[in-house]
């Protein structure tokens, strides 16, 4: 490591320390011997639990042994952090995989907050889904809100599915990122499926932060989804606003941050590839009759959604999934309208030219091929060889 190099994480570790105070836990685990020559990933998502989207995908990427999952990264998305943390360290107990580090990330966006969408919404109308902001959580499969708890950023509430027993991290989510890059350069997939905050920061802190990576999947944004709307309630949230997506309009600032960072790769998973997918009841019935150790839990506490988060892991795990594809440039409106939030796109070569990177944008997926892979990871009773030995690379180039 060059001292430019070495000065520059002193720094980087200096101000996390001064901003970022650790929460919860004990101290760094050791690296394995046994997990050489695996891919490497950190999966950067808001754990709101139990069961659900976040929790499903994070359980997705434990059942296939070819990972070595470096880490999970927590920021504040679908509820604040802490109480996600609190879900995906029970849930990893449950799992029988106490071993993943979870790292616990930004608590807040960079500039948005409830008073701001508050204000917006005073302007422009009412937010369909405002994740920790929300005052009500749309019921399961219909719009009509039930209570929330307090909207307390600190304030753990008793889980449906108990309390963990095991710690995060001391190291804040930001400082583990840009680590992790600088041990294993160009190596380490980073897939985010929450708002993007924690990778903001990192890059901020980090100029390197980005280039070193192997590359980056995301879940967020929506271009034009047209949903299966017999299967999904939620649907008509899409009709008037189409460019708005819950990750991406949490953190705009964030998002568009991190959609300007030199990436070798960048893949996007918008609304438009997962709004068609459902994660039913019968899928969940056929969970419950698994066999993971995990598999009661999913049955009891999971939730009739969209494959939102389980899409961007899928895609990665198996890229034959992909049915239509296309690479744009890419970035998300900071301007404080009505547009705040939503998704901006051009041609190559179209966009103002204000560092507008190319982003491969999975727009349609094969569903009944996806439904088929979220099973057999959900209910395999240990983890497995997803890619048989031989099969192209998942970040290999794409037509």
């Amino acid at each position: 490591m060059t001292t430019r190099r070495l000065t520059a994480v002193r720094i980087a570790a200096l101000c996390g320390a001064l901003l970022c105070a650790p929460v919860f836990g004990h101290g760094l685990p050791r690296p394995q011997a046994s997990s050489a020559g695996r891919a490497k990933v950190i999966f950067d998502e808001d754990e709101m639990g139990p069961g659900g989207t976040n929790i499903q995908a994070s359980l997705m990427l434990l059942q296939d042994r070819s990972i070595n999952l470096l880490g999970i990264t927590v920021p504040t998305g679908d509820g604040w952090r802490n109480e996600e943390v609190a879900h995906i360290l029970r849930a990893l107990q449950i799992a029988h995989r106490a071993s993943v580090p979870v790292y616990p990330g930004a608590v807040f966006p960079l500039l948005n907050s409830r008073r701001r969408s508050r204000a917006w919404e005073h302007l422009y109308g009412k937010l369909f889904y405002d994740g920790a902001y929300m005052r009500h959580w749309p019921a399961e499969g219909t719009v009509d809100p039930t209570p929330l708890h307090p909207n307390r950023p600190d304030w753990v509430p008793p889980l449906p599915e108990g309390a963990p027993t095991i710690h995060a991290q001391r190291q804040n989510a930001v400082l583990f990122l840009i680590r992790m890059v600088h041990r294993y350069p160009h190596r380490v997939t980073i897939i985010a499926a929450g708002p993007l905050t924690d990778l903001a920061l990192a890059a901020k802190l980090d100029p390197q932060f980005a280039s070193l990576a192997r590359q980056l999947i995301f879940m967020g944004g929506s271009f034009n989804p047209q949903p299966a709307k017999t299967r999904f309630a939620h649907a008509g949230a899409y009709e008037n606003s189409p460019r708005v997506e819950f990750n991406m309009r949490f953190d705009p600032e964030a998002a568009s941050i991190v959609l300007h960072q030199p990436w070798r790769r960048i893949i996007e998973v918008p609304l438009d590839a997962t709004s068609p997918t459902l994660m039913s009841r019968k899928m969940l019935k056929d969970v419950g009759r698994g066999h993971a150790p995990f598999d009661a839990y999913l049955a009891r506490f999971g939730q009739v959604y969209p494959l939102w988060d389980e899409t961007a892991v899928a895609v990665w795990l198996d890229p034959a999934l992909i049915t239509r594809e296309k690479t744009l440039l890419v970035d998300v409106d900071t301007s404080p309208t009505a547009n705040y939030g939503a998704t901006l796109s051009w041609p190559l070569g179209a966009g103002p030219d204000l560092g507008e990177r190319p982003v491969h944008v999975v727009f349609a997926v094969d569903v009944p091929r996806l439904d088929r892979l979220v099973l057999r990871l959900l209910t395999a009773a240990k983890p497995m060889a997803l890619m048989p030995r031989g099969a192209p690379a998942r970040d290999a180039p794409r037509p």
